[in-house]
């Protein structure tokens, strides 16, 4: 087993730490940064550390290469299988297009409404802080973003690739996506990523970028009983 095949337990264990709570048997971020848990295996003592962060009306979200066993005293909402796909081919130039910005803290409701809208993946009101994010602005609105999400030695994940619907169809989500990578490649860094495995559009601009499919992902929602 590498760090890939759990990158939630990876970021929440080194990267991420100060972003998260929980022990060295189970872990979760922040309730305002993510919703996305980790056990450190499938120990019961870990399993049961797991099950002890989630309260009444609340879901997690695991993400790992294993199947995902439930947890005693919680339900799975909703299961179903990703892809991870590992980008290790020659970094790519940073798309230097002066309508591509750097985001900042400032820009944190704009990014949550943003997600809220198109439904990237989660996003929170801090999840800004997982790592570095970019956008495109027009007359002063944002309207695409792409960023940073798990993240431990030697690998990122982009993520919150997302477009506003008023906006598609002018390649932002590609330029956006690939200054990410260029960001992550300059720090010496492998960038990978994850979409659910029906999203065929998705994974095909992926593969034009230079991502390869790793493996598939167990994705799994889970609740209180």
């Amino acid at each position: 087993m590498t760090p890939l095949d759990r990158p939630v337990w990876a970021s929440l264990s080194t990267t991420h730490l100060d972003l998260s709570e929980g022990d060295s048997r189970a872990r979760r971020y922040l309730r305002d940064v993510n919703v996305f848990a980790a056990a450190r295996d499938d120990d019961p003592a870990a399993l049961a550390q797991l099950s002890s962060f989630v309260g009444p009306d609340e879901q997690i979200y695991i993400l790992q290469a294993q199947p995902i066993p439930t947890p005693p005293g919680l339900t799975v909402v909703k299961a179903a299988l990703g892809v991870q796909m590992v980008n290790t081919g020659a970094a790519l130039a940073a798309d230097e297009g002066s309508d591509i910005v750097q985001l900042t803290a400032g820009d944190a409701a704009e990014m949550l409404a943003l997600a809220t809208l198109t439904e990237p993946g989660p996003f929170a009101p801090r999840t800004h802080l997982m790592g570095n994010f970019f956008g495109v602005r027009i007359d002063g609105r944002l309207v695409a973003m792409a960023g940073e999400r798990m993240r431990f030695p030697g690998y990122t994940e982009v993520s919150g690739v997302c477009t506003h619907p008023d906006f598609r169809g002018r390649g932002y989500a590609r330029r956006l996506s690939a200054h990410v990578m260029a960001s992550i490649r300059a720090r010496h860094e492998t960038p990978f990523l994850h979409a659910w495995k029906s999203n065929a559009d998705a994974i095909r601009l992926y593969q034009t970028l230079g991502f390869e499919h790793r493996c598939d992902m167990h994705v799994a929602v889970l609740a209180k009983t």
